[in-house]
């Protein structure tokens, strides 16, 4: 989880105090008009899914509100509050299982357009979208929106050469596109290897080795079926399964849909041939 650090927010705080007030206030004031919502959530879960959904088109819309609205420069302020909202939609096990993980791109929209140099976020953004909510081109989107900004670069922020390794790897597990990945293996290596510690040199190495192995052998069905089968495996509900489901079959795996088991729990046999 991200650590809150104050060198992430204005330096110059004294000719701001009234300006992050008004944002603190803000904040507050639409986290109080959402708490009698909040508390009747709680209190009737399990609720019926309808009043569910009804809360998550709420959530959406608070989102889509803090995309556009102001903050008078402080925009890391903003991203990290975000941020720890989403660590609590995340973690609500019992909801998930219920309504999905369908609004976590929402949350990574506001966090990464407000803070494109939110490290930590790229990692979240990456296991939260493509895996569980099954949604791997909203997560390389995203990740794309960024990368092609002049916001990031080998340096900025340390050890960008991460936010290259997570793209090229939904894009091999999720997408099943081994020239792509293998493109964004080889930025990956590039970045890691303007670092002299031994953790980025581990990366550029095993980075350029995976891309040199994808251009020879750029589309794994195997490695494939294997990375939808974690996607049904964490699948909170049933549009997930079925869009795992659909990919394993059509990569040449099988799903065995036993009667009387959640799809999370469904066999899966792997292509006969790679």
């Amino acid at each position: 989880m991200n650590k809150l650090n104050l060198s992430r927010f204005p330096r110059n705080i004294s000719q701001s105090v009234w300006v992050f007030l008004i944002l603190l206030l803000s904040i507050v004031a639409i986290g109080k008009l959402q708490e009698p919502q909040l508390k009747k959530l709680k209190s009737d879960l399990p609720s019926s899914l309808t009043e569910l959904k009804r809360q998550e088109d709420g959530e959406k819309a608070r989102l889509n509100l803090w995309q556009k609205a102001p903050t008078f420069g402080f925009d890391n302020l903003l991203a990290s509050w975000v941020f720890l909202e989403f660590i609590q939609y995340f973690g609500d096990e019992k909801v998930r299982k219920l309504t999905g993980y369908n609004i976590s791109p929402n949350y990574f929209a506001v966090i990464l357009d407000r803070d494109p140099r939110f490290l930590d976020a790229y990692f979240y953004l990456s296991t939260s979208v493509s895996i569980f909510a099954g949604k791997p081109e909203e997560s390389i989107a995203l990740m794309n929106e960024q990368l092609n900004s002049n916001l990031i670069s080998p340096k900025v922020p340390p050890r960008a050469y991460y936010i290259w390794r997570y793209k090229a790897i939904d894009e091999l597990l999720f997408l099943g596109d081994g020239k792509l990945a293998k493109k964004s293996f080889e930025k990956a290596a590039e970045w890691a290897k303007s670092y002299d510690d031994p953790e980025s040199q581990n990366v550029a190495s095993v980075s350029q080795a995976t891309a040199d192995f994808l251009a020879k052998n750029p589309s794994s069905k195997i490695a494939q079926v294997s990375a939808w089968e974690m996607v049904l495996r964490n699948a909170a509900d049933r549009a997930s399964c079925d869009r795992a489901i659909s990919n394993i079959e059509r990569l040449g795996g099988k799903v065995i849909k036993t009667l009387g088991e959640d799809c999370n729990n469904f066999p899966v046999e792997p292509p006969k041939e790679d």
